[in-house]
């Protein structure tokens, strides 16, 4: 990539090589600059190796032709050996021409370009890493002035402004410039400067200091802007419409829904912008299109964005393309979300062969499909991005990520407001309830569940105003207002049975036995778990069945039917360990060692604590293994 640290890298090289004594016939450095506008040519370069190694005015020959002879004549005679860097090549005609002719010498080319045609050692750079960057503009700022502390006095900014800058080279060497001239000014000026443009090549550019030690313009957009150029007319529309994709990496699939193009086609063209250093491949590891995922630099995607909205048509190729992708994410979100929703009897869901296969679909992608919920709060996305929203909210709460997933909600929740549907305002605000809840926030989740429940109420939706009691409910017996959460729970109860939904009716079962529980009349409790179990076993929903169970035995152990709870505690872990839920695991493994200790068992309840404290960490729930932890250590051996 441009800007990488190509040329500092060659030629730090060539010193240390140089001091080992590798090289001792000297060194020969050309400067081709490939991605000038008049780039050097092979045979403007090899007069200036021949003029390095000594051959000039009347000794020099004739024609090009004789000019390449006796410049490998040269070299051939030469016993020591020498390293020629042929730097900032755009292409193979620049130097294929220059090479020795021989093995006894060594040479080194720099380039944007992988020659993947040619039979060359390749070595990829990358940007460098966040400690390196902060370490390059601390020894940039404190070489030029010892007394300069402000990378120990502000080393969050630091780290932010090396962030900022993509951890790109020439970036970082243009900030430590701009460091420089602003002496008297803290490193987070330059932070606020380019947070508040939203641009970083803009800002660098705009304080740019000059060139570097080799005497290049110190200068981003340039560089950016020669790569592009240089592109052909396909390679250009992908890199533009990528640099519009949310997330920082795409899926090859995503990627050709993007570009309105199919599979193989968009995988050409993304492994021709590779070859050129604008993208990069990452994972993919079982070899298939479908699994490869592609990043951009920080800093090409917000060129490429910029090129986009700086012309009409192009403005609207990109619009059109993201109302096409986001299409795709939400289609595919629909897809797994019924995979996971999939019981026993249902229309077996398309796409996804398994429960698992569809939670790793939505592991990868799941930093991209919050972002992209995010284009609800533009009117064209709204309604695409509130279907999305919808589909995520299972997932999210079964890996417990609740600070996506109150970001979605929240999301949708401007979406629905700005399309103006009372219904899909309705079924935001459900659903940011349900993110305040699982995320500690009883209040607000009830303040929220009331705003839907009017909605509802206002459509006469009477199955949606259900699902709201149910989660009103939850809601207030979370806040300790177990009255008003029986109350709430019996009248979702009451309405799944009007609406004939036996399979939620259980659900609301299993709400109002927990709420029972809460407010101690356990034998109610009981009952109403055991009816829940039955209608959840009766329509097929393994996974809540589980939950059934694991409540059950909260009840029986609360009337000292010991026994009984431990076997349903077993029951509800067998389901749970099936699904690989391991908060429901480390839940009931806690339950169950609590039920162990009632009986006199420490053996038992350590080991079951410990179990717990393993299932709860895999569930991403740290404070809960701690506790369990804790709990085991309590146990006597």
């Amino acid at each position: 990539m441009g800007g990488i640290g190509k040329t500092a890298l060659a030629l730090e090289t060539a010193h240390r090589a140089r001091g080992k004594g590798w090289f001792p016939g000297g060194t020969l450095f050309v400067d081709l600059r490939g991605y000038d506008e008049d780039p050097v040519t092979a045979d403007q370069a090899v007069l200036a190796l021949l003029d390095a190694l000594g051959v000039r005015d009347g000794d020099l020959p004739p024609t090009a032709d004789r000019q390449y002879d006796a410049y490998r004549a040269l070299l051939a005679e030469r016993q020591d050996r020498m390293l020629l860097i042929l730097d900032n090549a755009s292409d193979p005609a620049q130097y294929l021409p220059l090479l020795p002719g021989t093995d006894h010498h060594r040479v080194l080319i720099t380039s944007r370009d992988r020659p993947d045609a040619l039979p060359v050692r390749l070595i990829d750079l990358e940007t460098l890493a966040p400690d390196d960057s902060v370490a390059l503009v601390a020894r940039a700022l404190r070489d030029t002035d010892e007394r300069d502390d402000r990378p120990a006095r502000e080393p969050d900014a630091l780290r932010e402004l090396a962030d900022l800058c993509g951890h790109l080279p020439l970036a970082l060497q243009i900030a430590a410039g701009m460091l420089r001239r602003r002496r008297h000014r803290g490193i987070a000026s330059l932070v606020a400067e380019i947070r508040e443009t939203g641009d970083a090549t803009t800002v660098l550019d705009h304080g740019s200091p000059g060139t570097d030690l080799y005497g290049r313009s110190l200068v981003l957009r340039p560089v950016l802007e020669t790569s592009y150029r240089r592109l052909p007319p396909d390679q250009a529309r992908l890199l533009r419409l990528l640099c519009l994709a949310p997330g920082a990496e795409t899926g090859t699939e995503a990627i050709a829904a993007l570009a309105d193009l199919d599979t193989s086609s968009v995988l050409s063209l993304l492994e021709d912008l590779a070859a050129r250093g604008l993208v990069k491949p990452v994972g993919g590891g079982n070899g298939t299109a479908s699994a490869m995922r592609w990043r951009l630099h920080d800093l090409v995607r917000v060129f490429g964005a910029g090129v986009a909205a700086g012309n009409a048509r192009l403005w609207e190729e990109g619009e059109a393309a993201r109302e096409r992708v986001l299409e795709f994410y939400a289609q595919w979100a629909a897809a797994a979300d019924d995979r996971l929703r999939w019981l026993p009897g249902k229309p077996v869901p398309e796409r996804f062969g398994d429960r698992r296969e569809a939670l790793a679909w939505l592991d990868a992608e799941r930093a991209v499909l919050v972002a992209a919920v995010g284009w609800g709060r533009e009117e064209r996305f709204a309604d695409t991005a509130m279907r999305l929203a919808e589909r995520l909210g299972e997932y999210l709460d079964w890996r417990r990520y609740f600070d996506d997933l109150i970001a979605v909600a929240k999301a949708a929740l401007d979406a629905a407001l700005l399309s103006g549907d009372q219904l899909n305002e309705a079924n935001a605000w459900n659903s940011l309830g349900n993110a305040l809840l699982v995320a500690g926030r009883a209040e607000e989740a009830i303040d929220a569940h009331s705003q839907a429940r009017y909605q509802y109420q206002a459509t006469g939706e009477l199955h949606d105003e259900a699902i709201t009691w149910g989660n009103l409910g939850n809601a207030l017996r979370a806040a300790g207002r177990a009255e008003e959460a029986i109350d709430a729970h019996a009248w979702a109860r009451d309405l799944y049975q009007a609406v004939g939904d036996r399979h939620r009716e259980g659900m609301a079962w299993n709400n109002l036995g927990n709420a029972l529980q809460e407010a101690g009349r356990t034998r109610e409790a009981i009952d109403a778990h055991t009816r829940a179990r039955d209608r959840l076993q009766a329509a097929g929903d393994r996974h809540g069945e589980g939950r059934a169970w694991h409540n059950l035995g909260n009840a029986l152990r609360a009337a000292g039917r010991v026994e009984e709870t431990i076997e349903a505690y077993g029951k509800g872990l067998e389901i749970f360990r099936e699904f690989e839920d391991w908060y429901g695991e480390g839940q009931t493994l806690r339950n169950l060692a609590h039920a162990y200790r009632t009986i006199h068992r420490p053996v038992d309840a350590r080991a079951a604590y410990l179990q717990s404290a393993d299932a709860y960490t895999r569930a991403n729930a740290p404070t809960e293994a701690a506790q369990a932890r804790a709990w085991a250590a309590e146990q006597p051996e």
